[in-house]
């Protein structure tokens, strides 16, 4: 008999439910903290120039996240983000990607944007918000965006990029669809990734880009990094359910959850992940488990929601798990990856140092590229603000001197 419920018809004659916590889900671990693949562990195929690469990034932006955290606490930005605890998940999933894969990220994933070559000083020129900066000065610290780098630019509000992510792989998918027969007429060439905390997915944009990846089958790879606090609300006061991945398997797409301190694990899962995608163009959920080691932002003190022993109970380095992997492979001299750090402390803080001295933005740019050419009703609006700014130079001391 047809089924149009969509539901598998196992009829029963009992009276029974399912336990909310009936499926346990396993978390991939390959790498142990001392750099050790696990007894009956199978280290994925990576290259040492790849894993390099991995490393490189992971260190530069801990140095970078160490030296910015310092640049707010100085005043010289005005708010920042950092990736601690969080390198491996995020820049390992970048690694196992093709360079013209979409990447949409949430806030904390600067190292996928550093590993696909955006630069120190871009970096800097954004967080400074001067004339150099992509975004021409228009976005807060670490909204970052690349056209070049296939990074979509990134949104303050929570979870936007979930239905996005899923509108855009499916664009990436129908160019390989036959007209005629419905059908994929060959792989698909590039996908998306989609990044997003476990306070995102408590969005009504998570459920609705889920589902509507699930039922179109959009290439998509919802990467959800569960760092257990969603500013300070703790995962146990956000969801009842088995973290993030459990929904996947509720939407009916394939999913896995990772160990997000390994690196070699969320690189195979990734890998693999994509694989399915480009073969069968269907999404799939990787969730991230990994500790936000440090507050949620410079705005944030978590000394008034968590305790300093469930922070020591967690300090697990991802960076220094993956550098003592690398020490075995015989991939790394540890006397030159001191030099290095040396070497990267010193590039950040003349760049800092740079990027803060470059003058910013003209006011026009605020309307520049909104329009073709400005409507009448934003140029009066922007006529408005310049004569405000005119008339309290002293409180636009950067812009005031600059207007014609």
């Amino acid at each position: 008999m047809s089924n149009p419920n969509n539901v598998s018809l196992n009829i029963n004659h009992k009276l029974e439910f399912i336990d909310g916590n009936a499926l346990t889900i396993p978390t991939l671990s390959i790498l142990t903290e001392d750099g050790e693949i696990h007894p009956g562990a199978t280290a994925p195929d990576i290259s040492k120039h790849t894993a390099i690469k991995l490393y490189e990034t992971m260190r530069f932006i801990r140095l970078l996240d160490e030296r910015m955290q310092g640049a707010q606490r100085q005043g010289r930005i005005s708010f920042y983000m950092q990736c601690l605890g969080e390198e491996a998940a995020v820049t390992a999933s970048a690694a196992a990607l093709d360079q013209n894969d979409m990447i949409m990220a949430q806030y904390r994933e600067q190292a996928a944007l550093h590993y696909r070559g955006f630069t120190l000083d871009q970096f800097m020129n954004q967080m400074f918000s001067n004339e150099l900066d992509l975004g021409k000065g228009r976005q807060m610290p670490i909204h970052y965006g690349s056209k070049a780098l296939n990074y979509m630019t990134i949104s303050s509000p929570l979870g936007t990029q979930i239905p996005q992510a899923t509108g855009y792989a499916y664009g990436q998918k129908i160019k390989h669809i036959d007209a005629k027969t419905g059908e994929l007429a060959s792989t698909i060439d590039n996908i998306t990734i989609c990044y997003f905390g476990e306070g995102a997915a408590s969005e009504g944009d998570f459920h609705a880009g889920v589902n509507m990846a699930a039922v179109h089958q959009a290439p998509v790879i919802f990467f959800a990094r569960n760092n257990g606090y969603a500013i300070s609300t703790p995962a146990d006061e956000q969801f009842k359910g088995d973290g993030i991945a459990s929904r996947g398997v509720g939407y009916g797409i394939k999913t896995i959850r990772v160990d997000g301190t390994d690196a070699l694990a969320v690189y195979a899962a990734t890998k693999k992940a994509r694989e399915i995608a480009v073969s069968t163009g269907e999404p799939i959920l990787i969730e991230s488990i990994a500790y936000r080691l440090g507050a949620h932002s410079t705005s944030d003190d978590p000394s008034g929601y968590r305790s300093k022993d469930e922070e020591a109970n967690h300090q697990v380095c991802p960076i220094d798990k993956f550098r003592k992997w690398l020490i075995k492979q015989d991939w790394l001299n540890e006397g030159d990856d001191v030099k290095a750090k040396e070497s990267i402390r010193e590039e950040i803080l003349a760049a800092l140092k740079r990027a803060e001295v470059v003058a910013k933005p003209a006011l026009e740019e605020l309307i520049s590229d909104v329009y073709d050419t400005p409507i009448p009703s934003l140029q009066r609006q922007y006529e408005q603000l310049k004569a405000h700014i005119k008339l309290h130079p002293d409180a636009y001391p950067v812009t005031a001197g600059r207007i014609k």
